[in-house]
């Protein structure tokens, strides 16, 4: 099964947008006449097998590459650089020609910047002495289809930056790609944003649309809503552990670029082989069956799809009628599915049938009650005391420091000298970094969870995982607090909790833009369907990171009863909790 995932049934045409992303790379190759060597920035090299296939970046005597320390040695007479403007990957790239310098080797080099150059890096090339050699260009790649519903903006450090390094940079590159959406799909009508670097994205879509105008007049727009969330308005979800199939699998074996990479003997190959890549996404039938399903559910799913292929086996030994021989080879087809899932199911059980997960879950959801401090300061007291991994340690952490509005100072300073009598005081720098970002932190107010819980019906005690009608089956009891917001944003607009939304970090705004005739899907005075009967498409785009989690919740409510909408994901990356603190450890360290 290919990577690359098949947009065939995208509500919006992604496929579009691939196709003129796969062209606009292969027309750059094709202007460098000659044999060329193309060096690819490492970081770069999963986004682009999510978009093409490596084959073609190759066609007639082309290499590939990866960017590393070590000078590029080739026959070709051209380097081709396709890099992220980065100041360190610019050294690198100058030191490469440097080396080619001394040793006399002439060649002709390119550089292209992904999506857009910058003047820093341009800068060092001038440092180094070797901007006259180099010919200088852009690849505008400012998003990729992960999926049918879900695109991503490839901005790896992007809540980092936000949070710690007051670098804007992402901001302005998610709202250069909304607004090339929209130069396809028409100027969206309706914007509600909350968070600061959400509510900056609005104010400069209406910018670039001042600047760069698409043209309103061309018929109704494809998507009728964005709703822009920071990912710093609820850090509260990704600090959970997500308990449906996909997120699972992206909390233990970590998801990147649509597939999890697994010791091949999980998934019974031959023992000599050592690591296997297995793809996930929509173009498996049975992945989409079941990645939004609460894991409990997936094993009983994966049970009776096996019990029903082994009694149709049995049943078909004995006919005589080809037809139904006929059916059960169709059956067989869904068997290598099958199969995969399993195994994997199988692998991950190995971690949720161990007593620790049931009692990591146990206290997350009591912190998220705000039942019993006590309890919960001891079994963080006593994860530290066994040395548990600090990233584990830092994520149940942040939880109840998130929902108690800090610690109190005995409980805050006991705990953070804890920290580095058991990790080390090279931590100190990190525990700064948390409480400057508030993750971690002193108590100085009343905590607002409760109100929010209680406002926004976060906690529900009734959770029905196998036949769920609310989104808190996701965390079996917890409604994540974005989707909450996103709920409220389509069904009656922000207005009616707008106490509530003052209680969460940043600024909020409503915007209606492009043509005054518009209908208004928040107001509720006309249906949820544009004027030719769709259903309307909302955007909803994290800045910071989405979980799996998340889609799965915007996938539920898509598909009840009465919805009328669908919805779209747009994120600067998939994250979770781990994910977070580690771009925070080593932003530390």
């Amino acid at each position: 099964m290919a990577q690359i995932p098949n947009l065939d049934n995208a509500p919006l045409n992604f496929n579009a947008i691939r196709e003129k992303s796969q062209k606009d790379l292969l027309d750059i190759l094709q202007t460098i006449r000659g044999k060329k060597c193309l060096v690819i920035d490492p970081k770069l090299g999963g986004t682009l097998s999510m978009l093409i296939q490596f084959s073609r970046l190759k066609e007639g005597d082309g290499e590939l590459r990866y960017l590393s320390a070590d000078p590029v040695q080739t026959d070709s007479s051209n380097v081709v650089y396709l890099i992220r403007p980065q100041i360190t990957v610019m050294k690198t790239i100058a030191s490469h020609i440097q080396n080619d310098i001394s040793k006399g080797i002439q060649k002709k080099y390119f550089i292209y910047f992904v999506p857009r150059r910058t003047v820093a890096c341009e800068k060092i090339l001038e440092e180094e002495k070797v901007h006259n050699l180099v010919s200088l260009g852009e690849y505008p790649l400012y998003m990729v289809p992960l999926d049918e519903d879900v695109i991503s903006f490839e901005l790896e450090l992007s809540l980092k930056e936000n949070l710690f390094d007051g670098d804007t940079t992402s901001v302005w590159h998610v709202a250069k790609a909304i607004h090339k959406l929209e130069s396809s799909f028409g100027v969206i009508p309706n914007v509600r944003a909350k968070g600061k670097a959400s509510t900056k994205v609005a104010e400069l879509l209406n910018k670039l649309q001042n600047e760069d105008p698409v043209n309103v007049d061309d018929g109704a727009p494809e998507i009728n809503t964005l709703i822009l969330l920071d990912r710093e308005v609820d850090l509260v979800t990704p600090m959970c552990l997500q308990l449906t199939y996909e997120g699972l699998l992206d909390e233990l074996l970590q998801i990147n670029n649509g597939a999890v990479e697994v010791d091949a003997s999980i998934m019974g190959a031959p023992q000599d082989a050592k690591k296997m890549k297995v793809p996930l996404n929509s173009s498996d039938k049975l992945y989409k069956e079941i990645r939004d399903l609460n894991f409990e559910v997936v094993v009983q799913v994966l049970r009776q799809k096996t019990t029903s292929i082994k009694e149709e086996y049995a049943g078909v030994k004995t006919t005589t009628e080809i037809s139904e021989l006929k059916d059960f080879v169709k059956k067989l087809n869904s068997l290598p599915e099958i199969s995969r899932h399993v195994n994997l199911a199988q692998h991950l059980q190995s971690f949720t049938s161990k007593p620790s997960f049931h009692a990591r879950l146990d206290i997350e959801q009591t912190i998220l009650e705000l039942q019993d401090f006590d309890s919960c300061f001891e079994y963080i007291e006593e994860m530290i005391h066994k040395q548990e991994s600090i990233v584990s340690v830092l994520r149940l952490l942040v939880l109840f420091s998130l929902t108690n509005a800090g610690l109190p100072k005995k409980h805050f300073d006991y705990l953070r000298r804890e920290i580095l009598h058991s990790y080390g005081f090279e931590h100190m720098q990190l525990l700064y970094n948390l409480e400057k970002a508030g993750l971690f932190k002193r108590q100085e107010a009343r905590t607002n969870w409760l109100s929010l819980t209680k406002g926004l019906q976060l906690i529900n005690e009734e959770t029905d995982t196998a036949n769920p009608n609310d989104i808190s089956y996701i965390f079996s009891g917890y409604a994540p607090l974005s989707i909450r917001l996103v709920q409220h944003a389509i069904r009656s607009g922000w207005r009616s909790i707008e106490e509530l939304l003052k209680l969460l970090p940043g600024p909020h705004l409503d915007l209606k833009r492009g043509t005054p005739n518009h209908v208004d899907t928040f107001t509720g005075a006309q249906s949820d369907r544009v004027p030719d009967g769709r259903r309307s498409l909302v955007f909803v785009v994290f800045i910071g990171g989405v979980t799996f989690a998340e889609i799965a919740a915007l996938r539920f409510l898509s598909s009840q009863e009465g919805m009328g909408y669908d919805f779209i994901v747009g994120t600067t990356r998939v994250v979770n909790g781990n994910s977070i603190l580690e771009a925070i450890v080593g932003n530390s360290s």
